[in-house]
C-alpha cells in the first residue's frame, strides 16, 4: 500500500494547526533562523506545539534549514538542530551540505529525523537525486519545472527515494537555489531567506541595437502553478508527497487550498483503494466548499508538467487577479453593472486591467444583485471591460469561522475479560475490573450510546459490537472508565514517526550538474571540507561572473521567437537584454541545446 502525503505551508502555529484541520499530512515550517523564508520564523516552543497536536493524527511536521550557513553560525545551527529533535521535529529540508555533519554530531539525538533535500539543491536529474541518496537523504524535493516524464524517469532509476512534488502557489522563474538577482541588486540573498523578488520587477525588453521590444512588463513574472487536475499523472509518475507553496500565506490560503487538494486525493484514493492510502489518519467536514479560484492567485498554470506551454508568465501584474466575475456591461454616473452569474457582496475587491495594461483595483461599497456601487467609480473603468474579483467577502467570512473538524474513526468491541469487562478498537485492549451482573432488560443501545461519545477528542465512533452472547448489564460509570483509558491509549501510541533508516556519509564525489564554482553555493568550512575544494565559493561571498538566473521560462519562445518550438524568425538582434526601471541592464542568453534561458549581469 503506497502512502500520499499532502504537505502544507505554515507561516506560524495557527496555519500549522489549520493545515492540520483541513487535512494535510504534513506541515512544513521554519524555525526563528536559517529558513528560505526569512519572514515567516518560529519560536522552537510554537513547533514543538505543532508537533503534539500533529503527532496523534499520525501528522508529520518538517522544519526548513535550508539557508546557506555563514562559519560564525555553524554553531547556532546545531543548537537549533539539536532543539528541533528534542521538539518531535519529524524531517529537516536542508540545502547546506554541513548540515549532514551538523546531524551526524547530534546522533543518536537525531536518528528519529529524516533528511530531506530541498529544492535549492537544485533537484533535477536523476544523477543528483541518486546522488543525494546516497548522502542518507530520504526525501528529494524535486525542482518545479520536471515535467511528469522526467519525474517519471527519476523515480525508474531511483526507486527507493521518496519524491516530494510542488502542485499549488507561487513559481520561481529560476531553478531555486540558482538565483542570485536579488543578492546582486539589493544585497538580499535568496539563498539565505531574504529574497527582494527581482522577477516580479518590471522590465524593458531591449534588443542589441537598443531597440526596445517590450516596454515595462513584469517579463519574468510567472503565473501560479496548480496541478489540482493532473495528480493521478504525477502519482502514476512515482511523485509520493504533494507540496503547496506558501509559508507567507496567511490562515484562509491554507484552508482553502489545503481542503481543496485533499479532496482530491481523497477521491483518487476511492478509486484505486486497494493500492494507495493517505499519509495520516482521519477525515475532514468543512463548513465551505473549496475553491482554488477564490484564493490569492496570479492565474494559473501546470508550468512544464505536460512539456513547454505557452502562457505560463503574468507580464500584466505580478499581483493576484483572482477570479473572472464576468464584464463591464453598463455605467451609470455612480454605479455599474456585471454581466455574468457571481453573486456580489458588500466589500468585495474587484480589480481589471485597464488600457496600459496595469492593473486597477477597488472596493465595492455595495451590492444590489449584479449592480455595484463603489465609493468612488474607477477612472479607466469602462463597459466590455472583463472584471475579476480578488477578495470575496462571503467566503473570507466563512473561512473567518471555525470551517472544519477532523476525526479519526474507531470501532470499538465490547467483550468481558477476566473478572471484568473490556473494550478494543485498533488493536489496543483496556479493561476494568468489576462484578458482571446479568441485565434484567437489553443493554447493548445504552453501551453505545456511552461508549460513542467521545465529543472533545480527536476521535469519533463507527460502531460498537459484541460477542453473540453479552447480556450483561454496564454500569455508566464502567463505561466511562473503558472509555477514558481507551483514549488515554491512543494517546500514549499516538506518536507513530518512521526512523530513520538511511546511513548518513559525507562524499567527496561533486555532483557534476554545476558548471560554476559559485553555484556550489558552499559558505563555510565544512561545506568546503564536504566537496573537497580549496576554498568558499558561494556568490554572497565572492560574487562570480556566470549567469544570474537560470530560467526554464524563455521569453523568446514566450514571444513567438523560438524557431525550435514553431515560432516566427526574430524580428529583433540578439543578444537581448532586460532593463529595469533605473537603467540596470541584464543579457539575456537562450541556451537552446538545454531549452533554458540564462540571466546575465550585463552593467
Amino acid at each position: 500500500m503506497r502512502q500520499l502525503e499532502l504537505l502544507a505551508p505554515a507561516k506560524n502555529l495557527e496555519c500549522g494547526i489549520a493545515a492540520i484541520d483541513h487535512g494535510a499530512d504534513a506541515v512544513y515550517i521554519g524555525a526563528q533562523r536559517f529558513g528560505a523564508r526569512a519572514a515567516a520564523g518560529n519560536r522552537v516552543e510554537d513547533i514543538r506545539q505543532l508537533c503534539d497536536y500533529a503527532h496523534p493524527y499520525g501528522v508529520k511536521v518538517y522544519v526548513t534549514v535550508n539557508t546557506i550557513i555563514y562559519d560564525d553560525e555553524l554553531e547556532a545551527t546545531e543548537q537549533l538542530i539539536r532543539q528541533l529533535a528534542e521538539a518531535g521535529v519529524d524531517a529537516i529540508l536542508v540545502q547546506d551540505m554541513a548540515v549532514l555533519s551538523l546531524t551526524s554530531h547530534l546522533s543518536p539525538l537525531t536518528s528519529h529525523l529524516s533528511l530531506h533535500a530541498s529544492t535549492q539543491t537544485d533537484n533535477r536529474t536523476a544523477e543528483k537525486v541518486k546522488w543525494l541518496a546516497g548522502l542518507g537523504f530520504r526525501r528529494v524535493v524535486l525542482a518545479r519545472e520536471l515535467s511528469v516524464d522526467e519525474i517519471a524517469e527519476i523515480h525508474r532509476q531511483v526507486p527507493d527515494v521518496e519524491l516530494e512534488v510542488f502542485v499549488h502557489g507561487a513559481l520561481c522563474v529560476s531553478y531555486s537555489g540558482l538565483c542570485y538577482a536579488s543578492e546582486y541588486c539589493f544585497h538580499r540573498s535568496a539563498n539565505r531567506g531574504s529574497c527582494a523578488q527581482f522577477c516580479r520587477m518590471k522590465f524593458d525588453l531591449l534588443d542589441a541595437d537598443g531597440r526596445e521590444i517590450e516596454h515595462q512588463r513584469h517579463l519574468l513574472s510567472l503565473k501560479d502553478m496548480n496541478q489540482s487536475d493532473h495528480l493521478e499523472a504525477l502519482i502514476e509518475a512515482g511523485a509520493t508527497s504533494f507540496k503547496i507553496e506558501g509559508r507567507l500565506k496567511d490562515v484562509s490560503y491554507v484552508k482553502n487550498v489545503v481542503a481543496a487538494y485533499s479532496q482530491r486525493l481523497d477521491a483518487f484514493i476511492a478509486c484505486h483503494a486497494d493500492a494507495y492510502c493517505r499519509a495520516s489518519k482521519g477525515h475532514c467536514t468543512y463548513t465551505f466548499t473549496p475553491n482554488l479560484n477564490k484564493t490569492f492567485n496570479r492565474g494559473f498554470t501546470t508550468y512544464f508538467l505536460h512539456g513547454r506551454q505557452p502562457d505560463i508568465f503574468s507580464p500584466d501584474t505580478p499581483k493576484a487577479m483572482g477570479e473572472y466575475v464576468g464584464y463591464v456591461k453598463e455605467m451609470r454616473r455612480d454605479s455599474f453593472n456585471v454581466a455574468g452569474t457571481a453573486s456580489f457582496a458588500n466589500g468585495d475587491g474587484l480589480c481589471f486591467i485597464n488600457q496600459e495594461r496595469e492593473l486597477e483595483g477597488f472596493r465595492v461599497n455595495r451590492a444590489e444583485g449584479n449592480r455595484l456601487y463603489p465609493q468612488q467609480i474607477p477612472q479607466h473603468l469602462h463597459a466590455g471591460l472583463a472584471l475579476y474579483r480578488n477578495n470575496d467577502q462571503e467566503f473570507e467570512r466563512l473561512l473567518g469561522r471555525k470551517s472544519s473538524e477532523r476525526k479519526i474513526p474507531i470501532a470499538i468491541r465490547m467483550e468481558t475479560a477476566t473478572n471484568g469487562f473490556s473494550i478494543s478498537a485498533n488493536g489496543l485492549v483496556v479493561s476494568v475490573l468489576c462484578e458482571r451482573q446479568m441485565a434484567q432488560k437489553p443493554q447493548h443501545e445504552n453501551i453505545r450510546r456511552q461508549l460513542s461519545k467521545l465529543g472533545g477528542t480527536i476521535y469519533e465512533c463507527t460502531e460498537v459490537t459484541f460477542p453473540d452472547e453479552f447480556p450483561y448489564f454496564v454500569p455508566n460509570s464502567v463505561l466511562s472508565e473503558l472509555r477514558r483509558q481507551l483514549i488515554e491509549a491512543f494517546g500514549a501510541g499516538g506518536d507513530d514517526r518512521s526512523v530513520e533508516k538511511n546511513p548518513r556519509v559525507q562524499s567527496q564525489n561533486c555532483p557534476q550538474d554545476y558548471p560554476y564554482p559559485y553555484l556550489y553555493n558552499i559558505a563555510n568550512q565544512q561545506a568546503r571540507a564536504f566537496y573537497g575544494v580549496q576554498e568558499l565559493s558561494a556568490y554572497e561571498l565572492k560574487g562570480g561572473d556566470g549567469p544570474l538566473m537560470q530560467c526554464r521560462h524563455c521569453l523568446r519562445y514566450a514571444l513567438g521567437g523560438c524557431v525550435k518550438h514553431g515560432g516566427r524568425k526574430n524580428l529583433w538582434r540578439e543578444p537581448l537584454y532586460l532593463r529595469l526601471g533605473d537603467g540596470r541592464r541584464f543579457r539575456l542568453d537562450f541556451d537552446c541545446v538545454n531549452c533554458q534561458m540564462n540571466v546575465y549581469a550585463a552593467d
